[in-house]
């Protein structure tokens, strides 16, 4: 996430006469009546306008709280502190600091060099490279943006230096930066999991699979793309460099066993996991590998506070969304309107990937979590979709939408940190998105895949 994206003020992106037709629809259908409507219609409306998502989230509820007179202004404030009232959100302000952490103590380019040495030696090298990688750092940062942030700059100057197509490069980065969000720590998985009433635990083991499944996925795009394109081996395995560069970077690759293997064994809960990350990225840069000065701690920790506050910002505003839906009974208005599809639990799957992909183009991930999962996981659980594996699919689906306009948070990352144009930077993004799809429809219809890990260390 980039660090304050979600809490600018925008550009609008519609003209005056437009955005005064919004007011007008707004006024219209408060006085005629038609408070659901006007609840999103307003909500719409703001966000076309350039506000904020948390302020077009709270700002829409207090109208429709106003309008209406159903209940006193102090629900607004009441909900909203309520919504934040969760054990779990605590794990967010720690995983992102560990993340922050790492990113600034020399930890990625320990990884990458250890990630060259062990794929290098394939055709298209630093591109499978730049895919382990960020497998290997997403057990670390929870965020793609993270990914995208840290290990891009490393990645695709490597890539540049050694030949490659500059849209290749980015491309595969960007795509590669998607797996960060799915396998643990993953903090869409902890927002999704306060907002379903399910388990963060379960919901990182079931991630585990359909990351790796998406590395090797786009690890497959690599070879076949290398092979039209030409692209060679970038380093001859060696045993020695391998064995040397592990020695380098073994510290660093406990990071994710100390994260995935406390959860999953048990040991740790995933907040405590992300608070012994913390002191584990604060010994590794402070005490081994001397890194971090005060003046970097000082400056990630501010970053992290000021990320923290935006998302829980959205939370809590999207908190008195949610029961405002579900106190007007909207799902089962859906469901309703739906008809014979509702009963078909292929055809709820399938439109639900339809409206993730389109949301995900249009919002941040955090704000289209909190605002979709009311409507659409009571959907999803009367055709008999699990919790869990519903997670899993909007996840996925989420982290396919940061890599496609207009938003595309990953590629307006990425084109600053490789000083390349946003509209490359889509062009070497697409044949990735191949590879990726095919996997959340995997994921989608063989629920085995998500479920798998969770049922046989859970249930």
């Amino acid at each position: 996430m980039s660090r304050l994206s979600v809490m600018r003020w925008h550009k609008p992106i519609v003209t005056p006469s437009l955005s005064l037709l919004a007011v007008l629809g707004c006024i219209i259908l408060a006085v005629m009546g038609y408070h659901l409507a006007f609840l999103f219609f307003s909500l719409f409306s703001m966000l076309v306008l350039g506000v904020p998502i948390a302020v077009s989230l709270a700002g829409s509820c207090l109208l429709f709280v106003l309008i209406t007179g159903q209940v006193p202004n102090v629900v607004i404030a009441h909900r909203m502190i309520n919504g934040i009232d969760s054990f779990p959100l605590l794990a967010i302000p720690f995983f992102i600091f560990a993340g922050s952490l790492m990113n600034n103590a020399g930890i990625t380019e320990r990884i990458f060099n250890f990630a060259k040495a062990l794929m290098g030696w394939m055709r298209g090298g630093l591109g499978h490279v730049n895919v382990g990688a960020s497998i290997v750092f997403s057990g670390m940062s929870g965020a793609a943006v993270a990914d995208a942030g840290g290990l891009g700059m490393i990645e695709v100057k490597a890539m540049k230096d050694a030949g490659y197509d500059e849209e290749f490069a980015v491309g595969i980065t960007a795509a590669s930066s998607t797996i960060g969000p799915i396998i643990p720590p993953s903090l869409p998985m902890v927002i999704y999991g306060v907002m379903a009433s399910a388990s963060v635990g379960q919901l990182f083991a079931a991630g585990l699979i359909p990351g790796l499944l998406m590395g090797a996925m786009l690890m497959l795009m690599i070879f076949l793309i290398s092979r039209r394109r030409g692209y060679q081996r970038d380093t001859v395995f060696s045993f020695s460099v391998l064995g040397r560069t592990f020695a380098q970077a073994f510290l660093s690759l406990l990071t994710p066993v100390i994260i995935v293997g406390g959860i999953i064994s048990g040991a740790f809960t995933p907040t405590e996991a992300a608070v012994a990350a913390v002191f584990y990225a604060l010994l590794l840069g402070v005490v081994v590998y001397r890194t971090l000065t005060w003046r970097k701690l000082l400056r990630v920790s501010m970053e992290t506070i000021e990320t923290t506050a935006v998302i829980l910002f959205i939370v809590s505003a999207a908190s008195i969304f949610a029961w405002i839906l579900t106190s007007n009974q909207v799902t089962q208005n859906v469901i309703a309107l739906l008809g014979p599809f509702a009963d078909s639990k292929v055809a709820v799957l399938m439109m639900t990937n339809i409206v993730l992909i389109i949301v995900g183009c249009f919002m941040e991930t955090i704000a289209a979590i909190t605002i979709l999962v009311p409507v659409l996981l009571p959907l999803a659980m009367a055709v008999g979709v699990d919790p869990v594996h519903f997670g899993v699919i909007m996840v996925l689906n989420l982290m396919i939408g940061l890599l496609t306009p207009p938003v595309g948070m990953v590629l307006y990352v990425l084109s600053r940190v490789a000083n390349v144009s946003f509209e490359r930077c889509m062009r070497g993004t697409i044949p990735f998105l191949i590879p990726l799809v095919f996997c959340l429809l995997l994921v989608t219809f063989i629920p085995a895949i998500s479920m798998w890990l969770p049922t046989l260390i859970y249930r």
